[in-house]
């Protein structure tokens, strides 16, 4: 269990922060991008959801996606070593891959064929849904970058994780623009060079 009794600790003011086995690193290094992104990407779901509530399942799906993303920040905050630590960290596990994968594959079964691009738009859902897949995608960059460098290791599911949470994330705005009910607007398409001609 996590417990905070103190918010402001001071620890931080020369500019670094602890990593979950207490190393301190610059606040800047690209392992706390990594894990700062995907609070970021937590954060926009958290406002998707303010316009998911009409929308049961999906809604409960989000809320275990964000209950989740804490355990990949853990996950990304708390490195690989070959050193025993005093504790089990809590890693991603690829049974929690698998049911995003189900998730995609049960919303997509409504949806309608993709025949073009669309629009990151629509509803709000699903307007905050695309956000949070771009976000989403800014942290799977970050951390292949961070797998790169040396001496650093990532866990193979905590970037399946992610390249499927961006996928289920765009999964899921088509189905809030569709809505459970299936009485939705639908997809903003794109309309490639729509606006080239003169006057239009």
């Amino acid at each position: 269990m996590v417990t905070l009794n103190k918010i402001y600790t001071k620890s931080g003011d020369k500019g670094t922060t602890a990593l979950a086995t207490g190393e301190r690193v610059p606040k800047h290094a690209l392992r706390i991008e990594s894990y700062g992104t995907t609070d970021e990407t937590n954060s926009v779901i958290g406002i998707a959801r303010l316009h998911t509530q009409a929308m049961p399942k999906l809604d409960a799906m989000l809320g275990r996606i964000q209950n989740e993303l804490f355990d990949l920040g853990a996950d990304l905050a708390t490195p690989e070593t070959d050193e025993k630590l005093e504790y089990e960290p809590l890693r991603i596990l690829d049974a929690q891959v698998t049911r995003l994968e189900a998730e995609i594959d049960e919303m997509n079964a409504a949806l309608a064929p993709l025949r073009s691009f669309i629009l990151p738009g629509g509803t709000p859902a699903a307007s905050y849904l695309h956000l949070a897949r771009t976000v989403c995608r800014r942290a799977e960059r970050q951390v292949t970058a961070l797998m790169e460098l040396p001496h650093e290791r990532v866990s193979e599911a905590a970037l399946k994780y992610l390249n499927r949470l961006s996928d289920f994330l765009f999964v899921a705005a088509r189905f809030a623009n569709l809505g459970e009910d299936g009485h939705g607007p639908g997809d903003v398409m794109w309309v490639p060079g729509a606006t080239r001609e003169s006057g239009k």
